[in-house]
């Protein structure tokens, strides 16, 4: 059974030191680096680290992930730097929604342009710790991107599998870039993340998807820069935090820094924030077990939506994600494409560009304030997840069309006049389209 309890006087297993491996299922802990492992060697089950002492907001210092290495593994990792990211204002998408405050959380301001870089800073030193040769990890794009840059930084060899066809061109271009070998699998996400799976089974290569432990401790430094930032400029801490959900790792990794807070004493446990996620309609499990109060997720073998970061079908974290969504008192919310594409224009229009699974936390957000489900008297941080420019083909199809005129300033003051100076080339071609 699920046990996210952070004992009062935790006991290090033998061999470890300030920081272990802790199964959440049954109990077991063992030292972090003797050998490699992803899941509990003794029922399978998922792993979190555990740490002797937990830090309070006080014994952090410097900036980025590394800021809080108090709470990490490491006093260093493999860095790029990463963190440090905007919590942008945006009053005219907080009126028109209705909160109190609204604030974006753009992760997409990260060296490779998402939130994973935050994992892999100090998942690739733990691999380092480890001694292996070879990194991998199934991906929608941003993992394998993130991946690519960090292991190419440490020197090691990369290796990502990719849903074919269903990766957008920009993270493709960057895992490519950095040097990784892409392989291209016919299957889904959830396909490639059980052949590398298998892969490290064998010894084959080191996984660093979010089934890893240590992934989720780079992460959980979103929730701490989030609770800092709102903290010394609001006064107070936000009431929910509305994030996009794939395979549910940074449900996950905040919770997880809620737990350890509250442990220490730097948090209120009547100020844990509501943990709310949101999926798109064609690739919803949390969403449905959420709804429908079930203890774990049906894995979705078909899944489809235009946020291909968060088409997933079988979130691997949901045994630590959904305690987090439960216990803090948030919900979950699928959304259409639609409503995705949309708040990706709303985000745009305040100067925040990001991929579509980026928009779907505000897409989520208005749909539930306008159901009732979220109060207008809330203080609210919508996490974005990655960069605009990750998935250049949605952001052109959700944005303005090009105007041509021709090569006469007289001509093109009369077409921002509104007079018609005749069809150039681009609207000739769309017309026949």
């Amino acid at each position: 059974m699920t046990d996210l309890t952070l004992p009062d006087r935790p006991e290090p297993p033998e061999g470890a030191d300030d920081v272990w491996l802790h199964c959440i299922e049954c109990g077991h802990a063992l030292p972090p680096f003797d050998d490699v492992v992803f899941t509990c060697p003794e029922c399978d089950g998922l792993l979190e680290a555990r740490y002797a002492d937990y830090p309070t907001f006080d014994d952090f210092s410097g900036e980025g992930v590394w800021r809080y290495a108090a709470a990490l593994p490491f006093d260093e990792g493999v860095s790029l730097p990463e963190g440090n990211t905007p919590l942008h204002e945006v009053p005219r998408l907080e009126a028109d929604i209705g909160v109190r405050n609204l604030r974006v959380k753009h992760e997409g301001m990260n060296p490779t342009g998402s939130f994973k870089d935050r994992g892999m800073t100090v998942g690739v030193r733990v691999a380092e710790e480890l001694g292996v040769d070879r990194l991998a990890c199934a991906s929608t794009g941003n993992t394998s991107a993130a991946l690519a840059a960090y292991g190419a930084r440490a020197d090691l060899e990369t290796l990502v599998l990719l849903p074919a066809g269903k990766v957008a061109a920009g993270k493709i271009a960057q895992a490519s870039l950095h040097g990784a070998r892409i392989l291209e699998v016919d299957g889904n996400f959830d396909a490639c993340l059980d052949r590398v799976q298998d892969l490290a089974a064998r010894g084959e290569a080191y996984l660093l998807n979010s089934l890893n432990p240590f992934r989720l401790e780079g992460q959980k430094t979103i929730g701490l820069e989030i609770l800092e930032r709102f903290r010394d400029e609001e006064g107070r801490f936000p009431d929910r935090i509305v994030l996009p959900v794939g395979n549910a790792g940074n449900t996950a990794a905040l919770y997880k820094c809620f737990r350890e807070l509250v442990h220490a004493g730097a948090l209120a446990p009547g100020d844990v924030p509501k943990l709310t996620g949101v999926q798109a309609e064609g690739a919803a499990p949390m969403v449905e077990a959420v709804r429908e109060g079930n203890a774990e997720t049906r894995r979705w073998d078909e899944v489809e939506t235009i946020a291909t970061a968060i088409r997933i079908g079988n979130p691997v974290n949901a045994p630590k994600a959904l305690p987090g969504i439960r216990e803090t008192g948030g919900t979950a919310v699928a959304v259409s494409d639609e409503e995705i594409t949309a708040a990706q224009r709303d985000l745009a229009g305040e100067g925040v560009g990001v991929e579509p699974a980026s928009a779907a936390s505000v897409a989520g957000l208005r749909k539930l304030v306008a159901e009732g489900e979220v109060s207008t008297g809330e203080d609210v941080v919508c996490l974005t997840t990655g960069h605009l420019l990750k998935d250049p083909d949605a952001a052109a199809a959700a944005g303005r069309d090009p105007e041509d005129v021709p090569n006469d300033t007289d001509a093109i003051l009369d077409h921002l006049a509104g007079k018609d100076v005749g069809g150039g080339l681009f609207g000739r071609l769309r017309g026949l389209l």
